[in-house]
């Protein structure tokens, strides 16, 4: 495996959180915990996006933003990445098509939140995504009924696992996925912000979601 990159072997169960983390904060750790012990996942893999320089409002630098997630999540079976930008990759799709081809024998599991959910039709590639690794949803504060309520749900809804079978779900084959209500921390990159506690409040950004088309 290239330095630098995140250890794996062949059987391992790896659950990809991503997004910018701008900054990461109590309510990312507490879904990775969830991931970790719900879904019987061996490790979690942070993958800090490195965002696009170019945007007007672009995130923290990434090694800020890192040194800031390993600061909230400091678990042994948890690997805070910046793989993305090792790799180049921009989308979603892209990272997952490198990741499997660097991990053969790995199976991924793609977390998300049930907003990120709602939206995921407008992801990149979206339906290839669901047919190539089982994902998991973790539902946020005010956000179930709406992802349950999203196209990708209904639309693959003859795939939706129940929630006690969620220990299965990494060696499912997909598409499949499932919905997992949780209590989860209400705290939001956006709300750390906006007090001022993070770069001055700059505007939302969403985490653990794809960059804009």
């Amino acid at each position: 495996m290239r330095q630098g990159f995140p250890i794996a072997t062949r059987g391992m169960t790896v659950g990809l959180l991503g997004g910018s983390f701008d900054p990461a904060h109590e309510g990312h750790a507490h879904l990775t915990r969830e991931a970790l012990k719900r879904l019987g996942l061996d490790r979690v893999w942070w993958l800090v996006s490195p965002g696009n320089p170019l945007k007007p409002d672009p995130p923290a630098p990434i090694a800020e933003r890192i040194a800031r997630a390993r600061a909230v999540m400091d678990h042994p079976r948890v690997v805070v990445t910046d793989i993305e930008a090792r790799l180049g990759t921009r989308y979603t799709a892209g990272t997952l098509r490198r990741l499997m081809a660097l991990y053969p024998g790995v199976r991924f599991v793609w977390l998300m939140g049930a907003d990120n959910l709602a939206q995921f039709h407008r992801w990149q590639q979206w339906e290839w995504i669901m047919r190539q690794v089982p994902i998991a949803v973790m539902a946020r504060p005010g956000t179930r009924l709406e992802g349950r309520g999203s196209r990708a749900a209904d639309e693959y809804a003859r795939y939706r696992m129940p929630a006690e079978a969620a220990r299965r779900l990494a060696r499912a084959q997909p598409p499949a996925w499932v919905f997992l209500d949780m209590p989860l921390s209400d705290l939001s990159s956006s709300a750390i912000r906006a007090r001022g506690e993070w770069r001055g409040g700059r505007p939302a950004r969403r985490d653990a979601g794809e960059p804009a088309a």
